[in-house]
Parts: structure tokens; sequence; C-alpha cells
């Protein structure tokens, strides 16, 4: 009999175009080799133009979920995605404190087509409740400004922004500068540069920016990414590098999908053309 391989939790939102949310969390879960469990917390109609409708599950439904595969299966990671509401925020973060697993939380705010995924008024418990639970933190730079007031504009910016993240209790963040201008970074605009800190160790990352118009997931990958590498054992900085090489390696292989933004490649290892990536 085979061994089970490390087991992952996904707690996000639907995504019916299969590009983000638990869709592309299970992928990346399956294309790194660990076991995808899933609690759905919204369901939503999406495709590649957008969001066309968002609806969240009662705290109840998420809640029975988690604890049906926690209490029986057992998780080496949580990750945390689209959670919509300040009750499904504060029940979520709950929870993970009471689980004795690293939790990799992306605080989703807004879609890749500026579709808000979380309601202004669960900010506070995203600050207060959520963020003091993540073993690490993933916000992109228009997620830093929506929880901190930090707007950041360059590379420079990126050490304040991780400050102001860190001072809500994550023990590492991941500042990712992805959606910085082409030209912002100090080593010219073909770079996506981020921070990873925990206030005392800086890891900073760098990978080629894809001229590829098809991201879409791209932080939902990446979080998911992490929270496998952590499963299998890997250190924070360790889990966040091999997942950055993942990320990066799938939006080069992005498709167009429908009439917008299509996904990135989260199988782009099993395709040989890319197999070398």
């Amino acid at each position: 009999m085979t061994a089970a391989p490390p087991r992952v939790l996904t707690v996000a939102g639907s995504d019916s175009g299969g590009g983000a949310g638990i869709q592309a969390d299970l992928k990346t879960m399956l294309a790194l080799g660990v076991h995808g469990m899933s609690v759905i917390t919204a369901v939503t109609a999406q495709n590649s133009l957008g969001v066309q409708g968002a609806w969240e599950l009662p705290v109840e439904a998420v809640r029975a979920q988690y604890r049906s595969v926690v209490d029986d299966i057992g998780v080496q990671a949580v990750k945390t995605g689209m959670l919509a509401s300040a009750e499904l925020v504060e029940a979520v973060a709950e929870l993970l404190a009471g689980t004795d697993a690293p939790a990799v939380v992306d605080p989703v705010g807004v879609s890749k087509h500026g579709d808000a995924l979380l309601a202004a008024s669960a900010l506070d418990s995203v600050r207060t409740k959520l963020l003091p639970a993540a073993t690490v933190a993933t916000p992109n730079i228009d997620e830093v400004a929506q929880l901190t007031g930090v707007r950041v504009g360059s590379e420079d910016h990126l050490r304040e922004a991780a400050g102001a993240m860190l001072a809500y209790g994550p023990k590492w963040v991941l500042i990712k500068g992805g959606h910085l201008a082409g030209d912002a970074g100090r080593e010219g605009g073909n770079q996506a540069v981020d921070l990873l800190t925990d206030g005392t160790e800086e890891h900073w990352l760098r990978a080629p920016r894809h001229d590829n118009r098809h991201t879409h997931g791209t932080g939902c990958t990446l979080a998911s990414a992490i929270a496998a590498q952590l499963a299998k054992g890997r250190s924070v900085p360790q889990a966040v590098t091999a997942a950055k090489d993942y990320v990066t390696a799938a939006i080069a292989a992005g498709f167009a999908l429908g009439g917008g933004i299509g996904p990135v490649d989260h199988g782009w290892a099993f395709r040989k053309p890319h197999a070398a990536g």
C-alpha cells in the first residue's frame, strides 16, 4: 500500500472558469505532489472576462467542511483565499488558530479583473484576526494598500510595506511586486521582485517578468504552492523560493481561454514543451 502524500487544505472560493480559487489551488497541489483538500467559502460565476456573481456559503457550512477534513484526515498545511465577509474571516481565523499546521494567508481583496471579493467591512477582521494566525501572508501591492494604507510605487517601498503588514502579526510576509510598473525595479523592467521577511531575515526574490497577459490565478497558485512546500517540511524561505520558481514557469506557459485573461498553466511540468522550465 502506498503511503499518503502530505495533505494540504485550501479554504477559498470556487472559480467556475477554473483559473483561480479552489480549482487553481487543487491543480497546484496535484502538480507539486501533495494531496489537496478543500473548504469552499463561496461560489462565483466567473470566466476570463470577470466575476459575474458571487454567493458566500454560511459560516456553519464552512466550519463543518473544515472540521470534517481536519478531524479525520489531518493537515500538514492550510491555505486561505477568498473569505468574502467579516463573519467568514473570523470563523476561519479561529479554526486556523486551533490547527497545528502552518497557514498561508492570501488576503484576497479583488479579482484579476478588479471585481471586489472581500467586503470593506471585513478588512478590520483580516487585520486583527486572520493575519495574526498566518505563518506566511502573501499580499500583492494593491492588497497592502487596502490593508495598511501603504502605497508601493517602486521596489524601494517594499520594505515599508512589509513592516506595515508584519505589524498585524503574521510570522512572515511576502510582498508581491508583480503589479509594479515594468520599470519600477532597480535592475530594470524585466524582473518581478518580491520581498519575503519576518522582520529580521530578508529574502529578495527576483524572476524574469514574462510578457504574457494570461496570468489569471497567480496569487492563488503562489499561495497554494507555498503551502504545498511547507507541507513537505521545507522552511518558509525554501518553500517561497520553490513556489516562486513554479509560478514563474506557470506564467510563462499561460494560455488564452475565452475572450479575456487566460490562466497560468498549472500543469506546465506535465507538458513536454515546458518540462525543462
